[in-house]
């Protein structure tokens, strides 16, 4: 395969265009320098990047620093001036330059010499693993316990040598699953492989090279590192392993679900580092707690982390169906904790990793967001998988390693903060749903939950601490992902111009927006002519997109398609830019909440026009708390409020929002000199909205009053944000709408599906504004919101979980007004 890459960082290489559709040469720039642009003024251009246009350069931002506030001494270890200008790299691209040898021969078998000289051999991986974890005490006590259970009830326990030795053979055949045998030739023949493979699918695969310098680095501390990335695609497993192996770095022990043990190809996974793990630890097949099973699990992990050993952890569990970083499930990464409260290792390093495709192997998700059960893996789906993936082209990926930091550090940190307990969704959000209905639970102890000593012996403080980690991580790694180019196109097509627009406009939009993506420092999983990017992207896409030929000047028009599993295809790309805006998107739709309850209820003399800074931050952040399953926009050591705050400080930099005249010289103190803890107490305490417009709170701290800016370009900016929670809002509000007609109890696998199946219904009916908001995903989320907030009471009968609405929710006017609340946001 050609060298055919994008310009990144300080690899040039432009885009070969030998298909026909993609050797289009209208629209171009004469310059794509980072800043200017010679064509028209755009939506994005003109209403927020002018502030900052001398800011703009050619270089890029570089993504994943750990945090200042939790790891600051990790913060400046592995990382010096020189690592952000190192430049990326193509990893597939070998060459004889890549070894030791030159000349004729040597360009022929590079790939073969290359994976010859990566430094990889038995000495470097776990031995006696078995042995080691059933000679552990705390497995041999599991054993003895699980042995010596009673047989009736009543029966006293008795330990029968014949009990224990059946259970040892239980516990070594577990363990044949769960432990690797980590084969160096195989390693290095799937290297070869895979150098193969991707070369033929994949464009290209970019790494940083000051990433990769700073977990070499820390690969000689002599410690183990734990690589968390997020989970797109199966294609990850690979991926990663093969990435480090490239760069000769110790593969990793790789965490994957029992769904994989597949035959033939299990003994693959496992020879490469694989290890298979119960999709679910907490039962056993006849609905008990499986101790024994836990307790081999922790000892193996734990042994692993004693021999310095690498482990490959996917925190969100699955593959996200949706686009987004999905929810934690920190079940491994405990045990991870608990093995450095014991002692069996100094410390651990944690590496969040970001993973971008153009697009996934997979290609997308659409019979499972339509509702259709998960088809189980099997040998012959892999085979059929990898002969699919021979005949197409996948674009770019691009990973991206965050700088590791001490989780040692991470945890004296926590225990050494003064960080309140944390506000149940029902504590944070009923106030602002029915504001006339008693505070009690607020004030009900919340902090009384959490002991005052933050001891990490204390279980809740253990189970705050592993929660906080978890969303630690996957904030970091969902912000070190690249943006690659289907998304900006998907998103452009589905929010910006859904009903079509002229090729030379999408790819003017598409300059600006790229450039606004680097402006708020995320990076880019490509580069080169703008042209040739949206056309690369347009033909990934393929049939979500429809391009005809207009008469006019003989430009082609790009539409999206309609057709509900397009649309969920596009809506899945457009998610992977999400994560840029959706601070700014969330204000975006507080200004209309804001807006919407002023004209309502009158605004008492005040100007209609104006808007109370303090109220519109509070509304964010109940925005904020409303959409907490769907993404995250904080670290649990930031203040929601105070990131609503700094969010709405930036819209007034970019000038799409205005400080009122009177108020030019009382601008809002800086956030560093703001004490936010002071200013925001705990538990928070909301106000009505009535209570907003008179109360004296301004005499306690002078409000700033703001004006939304009038000009066409502004104003279609906020419509462009607004329109990007719109899915979101219009999949809860009809949530809540079926939530009237409520006949329960019911059970919570059976209501999710009727739920789902109206949203359907709608979408085909053409009722909802967006065909998206009927994904599963959103269905399943809305749910999850509607059970913390409290509208539904859950019980568990065997394993189903009944639903029934709980006695706040029972009264037809409480959900009228979670409706009102949820559609308030919303711009129909």
């Amino acid at each position: 395969m050609d060298e055919t890459a994008l310009s990144l960082g300080t690899i040039d290489v432009s885009y070969l265009s030998t298909s026909a559709e993609c050797s289009i040469s209208r629209c171009k720039h004469s310059s794509e320098e980072w800043g200017e642009c010679n064509s028209r003024p755009t939506l994005f251009r003109s209403a927020t990047l002018k502030w900052k246009e001398t800011l703009l350069s050619r270089k890029r931002p570089f993504v994943g620093r750990c945090c200042y506030v939790c790891t600051p001494q990790s913060r400046d270890n592995f990382f010096n001036a020189s690592i952000p200008s190192l430049g990326l790299r193509n990893v597939i691209y070998i060459n004889e330059t890549h070894t030791r040898y030159r000349g004729w021969l040597a360009r022929r078998l590079c790939y073969v010499l290359f994976v010859q000289e990566r430094d990889v051999h038995k000495g470097m991986f776990a031995k006696n693993l078995t042995e080691n974890v059933l000679n552990n005490s705390r497995v041999q006590k599991a054993i003895v316990d699980e042995a010596s259970e009673p047989s009736a009830p009543g029966s006293f326990a008795q330990t029968d040598p014949k009990a224990i030795n059946k259970v040892k053979k239980k516990a070594r055949k577990i363990l044949q699953e769960m432990v690797a045998n980590v084969s160096p030739a195989l390693i290095r023949l799937t290297g070869w492989v895979l150098l193969k493979l991707f070369n033929s699918f994949f464009w290209n695969i970019q790494i940083h090279r000051g990433q990769i310098e700073m977990v070499k680095a820390a690969t000689e501390m002599n410690l183990p590192l734990i690589f968390l990335p997020v989970h797109k695609s199966h294609i990850d497993y690979l991926l990663l392993t093969f990435i480090l192996f490239c760069h000769n770095i110790k593969a990793p022990y790789i965490a994957a679900g029992n769904n994989l043990n597949i035959p033939i190809f299990s003994t693959l996974i496992r020879k490469l580092g694989g290890f298979f793990i119960r999709r679910k630890l907490d039962q056993s097949p006849d609905g008990r707690k499986d101790f024994l099973y836990r307790a081999l699990l922790y000892v193996h992990i734990e042994e692993l982390l004693r021999q310095q050993q690498f482990l490959e952890i996917f925190l969100e569990g699955t593959r996200s169906r949706s686009g987004k970083t999905s929810g934690a499930r920190a079940g491994l990464l405990s045990v991870v904790v608990d093995a450095l409260f014991s002692n069996a290792t100094p410390d651990v390093l944690i590496i969040p990793v970001g993973i971008s495709y153009d697009r996934i192997i997979e290609g997308h998700y659409n019979s499972e967001q339509l509702g259709k059960p998960k088809k189980n893996e099997s040998l012959w789906s892999i085979a059929r998988g990898v002969f699919r993936m021979l005949r197409k082209n996948y674009g770019c990926v691009r990973v991206d390693f965050a700088q590791p930091f001490s989780l040692k550090e991470y945890v004296n940190s926590q225990s050494q903060k003064p960080v309140p307990a944390p506000l149940s969704l029902e504590q944070a959000l009923l106030p602002a749903i029915l504001p006339s209905r008693p505070n009690d639970t607020v004030d009900e102890g919340t902090e009384a939950s959490l002991p005052n000593s933050r001891d990490i012996t204390s279980e809740p403080f253990r189970r705050e601490l592993i929660s906080n980690l978890a969303e630690h991580i996957l904030f970091t790694a969902n912000k070190s992902c690249a943006v690659m180019s289907t998304h900006i196109v998907a998103c452009l097509l589905l929010y910006r111009h859904r009903q079509g627009t002229d090729l030379s406009r999408l790819v003017e939009d598409f300059f600006s927006m790229k450039e606004e993506v680097l402006a708020r420092d995320f990076d880019l999983g490509f580069s080169g002519n703008s042209d040739d990017v949206v056309m690369h992207a347009i033909h990934l896409l393929g049939n979500c997109i429809n391009i005809t030929n207009t008469s006019r000047n003989n430009e082609f028009f790009i539409t999206p398609s309609t057709t509900i599993p397009a649309v969920f295809e596009l809506n899945f790309y457009s998610n992977g830019v999400l994560h840029v805006f959706i601070k700014e998107a969330i204000i975006a739709c507080s200004l209309r909440a804001v807006q919407s309850r002023r004209y309502r209820n009158g605004t008492n003399g005040a100007s209609p026009s104006l808007i109370s800074q303090e109220h519109l931050v509070r509304k964010a952040a109940s925005l904020c708390y409303l959409l907490s399953n769907e993404f995250t926009v904080s670290l649990p050591c930031q203040v929601i409020y105070q990131v609503c705050h700094e969010s709405v400080e930036r819209l007034i930099q970019y000038g799409i929002l205005l400080v009122a005249e009177d108020d030019q010289e009382d601008v809002s103190p800086s956030l560093t000199e703001q004490q936010w803890d002071k200013k925001l107490p705990e538990p928070l305490s909301w106000r009505s909205d009535e209570e907003d417009e008179d109360s004296d709170f301004g005499e306690e701290q002078r409000d700033c009053y703001l004006k939304v800016s009038q000009s066409q370009e502004h104003q279609q900016y906020i419509t462009f944000l607004q329109r990007l929670l719109g899915p979101l809002l219009e999949a809860y509000s009809s949530a809540v709408t079926f939530v009237h007609n409520f006949s329960g109890p019911v059970a919570e696998s059976e209501y999710v599906q009727k739920l789902h199946r109206h949203l359907i219904n709608r979408t085909e009916k053409n009722v909802s504004v967006y065909a998206e908001s009927a994904t599963y995903s959103h269905v399943k989320n809305a749910v999850k919101v509607f059970k913390e907030i409290g509208v539904f009471n859950q019980t568990k009968q065997r394993r189903d979980t009944i639903l029934e609405l709980s006695t706040t929710f029972l009264p037809q006017r409480n959900r009228q007004k979670l409706l009102e609340f949820i559609m308030s946001f919303m711009v129909l």
